[in-house]
């Protein structure tokens, strides 16, 4: 066999070989990549947030099949007959930058836009860089509305609080605090305890695989004289603890940016953290004003191994 054929026969079983990946084998028909100045739990909220508004306004209803760590999520969008594949892959980069990329496969029609994505400009390939970009837009129209300072390792400061116990989903975070806000203020309000200081939570436990969490909303007060008792308003000390800190200026709702941030920071410099927060508000949202200006100090603990 002479070297001509040997080449030919080399590139021909590549080709073949290529072809066979390309064709059934590789899971998406078309990629897209940029990059935001967002934490990757950041962005993984937003994926969330979007899907639903996507429901809203275009019917596209959008099923998680997998995720992980804030870094990674498989959704199945149907609309009518179409039936699409959302493989969203965030991966951080520095303290300031996180790369997305995402890959988009059409159920119905995956071996036509593998053989025309690459060639020609078609309304599948338009349409996902349109509602891909449109994302983007509105990610960074949503990181306007807060900032995070992060601070690094630190100490909180010990503190007596009357609290009550909640749970709700991490979105719902600052709405139950706020439709609980009455029975704990009413409380220490009939029984003439004096509020010091500006509210904590404390979160005890956050399920980070299904983004659920168990908190305590506390405020500082003075010691009553005597015992209180009462079903749901508990006294307790919050203990000073080691951790990595931040500031947070923005809506409390979405105060846990902050926490994907920290997160972040510790990946990247080794660090190992509980999956519990602390967070001390020092603005009253009940005053309104700029939300940019409301200030609120977080720290996570560091893990005690």
């Amino acid at each position: 066999m002479t070297v001509r054929k040997k080449i030919i026969i080399t590139c021909s079983a590549f080709l073949s070989l290529f072809l066979i990946w390309y064709l059934l084998v590789k899971k998406t028909d078309y990629c897209i990549s940029f990059k935001v100045s967002a934490a990757t739990g950041t962005v993984f909220q937003g994926i969330q947030e979007w899907s639903v508004i996507q429901l809203e306004k275009e019917k596209e209803n959008y099923t998680v099949l997998e995720k992980r760590n804030f870094d990674f999520i498989r959704q199945k969008m149907k609309k009518g007959d179409a039936q699409m594949e959302y493989i969203w892959d965030i991966t951080y980069i520095n303290d300031s930058v996180t790369k997305v990329n995402v890959g988009i496969k059409d159920l119905n029609h995956s071996i036509y836009n593998k053989l025309t994505v690459p060639f020609f400009s078609t309304l599948f390939k338009e349409s996902q860089i349109k509602k891909i970009t449109d994302f983007k837009k509105g990610l960074g129209e949503h990181l306007k509305n807060f900032k995070v300072r992060i601070e690094g390792e630190g100490v909180s400061e010990e503190t007596f609080v009357a609290y009550i116990n909640l749970k709700s989903v991490l979105q719902e975070k600052g709405q139950t605090m706020i439709a609980n806000d009455a029975i704990i203020t009413g409380f220490l309000f009939e029984n003439k305890i004096k509020i010091i200081g500006r509210p904590y939570l404390e979160i005890m436990n956050w399920d980070l695989d299904k983004e659920t969490i168990d908190f305590n909303y506390c405020f500082p007060v003075e010691k009553p004289a005597k015992n209180v008792i009462n079903n749901a308003v508990k006294f307790k000390t919050l203990p000073a603890i080691k951790g990595l800190k931040a500031t947070y200026y923005g809506n409390f709702r979405t105060s846990d940016r902050a926490w994907f941030a920290l997160m972040d920071y510790a990946k990247k410099h080794n660090l190992k953290l509980e999956n519990k927060v602390q967070e001390h508000f020092l603005s009253n949202p009940f005053n309104g004003g700029n939300e940019l200006e409301w200030e609120t100090k977080i720290i996570i603990p560091f893990t005690s191994k």
